[in-house]
């Protein structure tokens, strides 16, 4: 049995202790937190070990009666990998620290590729990343982006992929940020730098991507379009994603037209937090004119990078190829 650690119980950090817990060939090992807010009871109340990241608070976990099982430092002598779910930027400062004791490392898209070496999305380089020993699974976006490119690349050749990007301005929780009442180039300058995290994975893949930020917190959406350089009809693209892992197809028709539809769809679902993990595209927008494929997708930011996190612990530690760790973490997570 493999054990696996946390480092960070937020957004994504709670979401992947939580998937990672689901898995019947690894163990989670514990969660580490910096300060004893809800969170970390939370994490208390679902039985998890919890670790300081910052021993000097030791006494404020006492004063809110949370037990802790040690500091981080503990924890990773414990654990034969750890997924590091710190703020961003933050990750990338501790790689020193998991290669002084001795462990495999799973970053996430808020560090970057030059930084940590290696990037990491499921169905498009699992296999290239077998046995490694650090990985970044990429952002949202980038996820998003690689889950629907991949499948089109397996049946056409891409010329040219142009992305326009419509992000959600914060997280559900984050009350002190994002656009209020306005629109906000996302930067100002163009490509932004969606594209060239996408070729960190998909290698070779002409992209050009801009983005926005709006003032919702539900989910991103992307207005993708594809020049192909081979004749392609719209149902072999209906018909490619709907084969898709972790790719649903959407009717507007019938009420989902929209991303708060779709995030009322995933709560209909039972899903933990209404999580949808998969890429929702809407059939309707799949159209091809003069050799240039369009679509339109929507993106959950706080859940799609999940499932992948699971993967890349199994690519790693070597736990099985991308098929059978694909599977494994769909039929435990119950993804459609």
């Amino acid at each position: 049995m493999k054990y696996i650690g946390i480092n960070g119980y937020g957004t994504i950090g709670k979401r992947v202790a939580d998937a990672i817990s689901l898995q019947k060939d690894m163990k989670l090992a514990g969660v580490t937190k910096r300060t004893p807010n809800f969170e970390a009871k939370m994490a208390a109340d679902n039985g998890y070990n919890i670790y300081m990241s910052d021993p000097t608070k030791e006494q404020l976990f006492e004063e809110a009666d949370i037990k802790v099982a040690g500091t981080i430092d503990d924890l990773q002598d414990k654990i034969d990998l750890i997924i590091d779910c710190t703020p961003e930027g933050v990750g990338a400062k501790n790689l020193k620290s998991y290669q002084r004791a001795g462990i495999k490392a799973i970053f996430q898209g808020g560090e970057s590729h030059k930084e940590i070496g290696r990037s990491f999305n499921s169905a498009a380089n699992y296999d290239e990343n077998i046995g490694a020993d650090y990985v970044r699974v990429v952002s949202c976006n980038t996820t998003g982006l690689c889950r629907t490119l991949t499948p089109i690349a397996e049946i056409a050749k891409i010329r040219k992929v142009r992305a326009v990007l419509v992000r959600r301005g914060a997280d559900p929780s984050q009350v002190n940020k994002g656009p209020i009442n306005s629109i906000v180039p996302n930067p100002p300058i163009t490509p932004s730098h969606h594209g060239p995290d996408v070729q960190t994975v998909l290698k070779g893949v002409n992209i050009f991507t801009i983005a926005l930020l709006v003032p919702t917190t539900l989910m991103h959406q992307h207005n993708i379009m594809i020049e192909l350089d081979s004749k392609l009809e719209i149902d072999d693209v209906v018909n490619k994603f709907g084969e898709s892992s972790r790719v649903i197809l959407v009717d507007a028709k019938n009420g989902l037209g929209s991303t708060a539809e779709i995030m009322e769809y995933a709560n209909d679902l039972g899903r933990l937090r209404s999580d949808l993990y998969e890429i929702a595209v809407w059939r309707e927008s799949i159209n091809i004119v003069d050799n240039e494929l369009y679509y339109m997708q929507a993106v959950h930011q706080e859940s799609d990078v999940v499932p992948e996190n699971v993967d890349a612990v199994r690519a790693l530690l070597e736990l099985g190829d991308s098929n059978v760790s694909i599977s494994k973490t769909n039929q435990s997570m119950g993804i459609l």
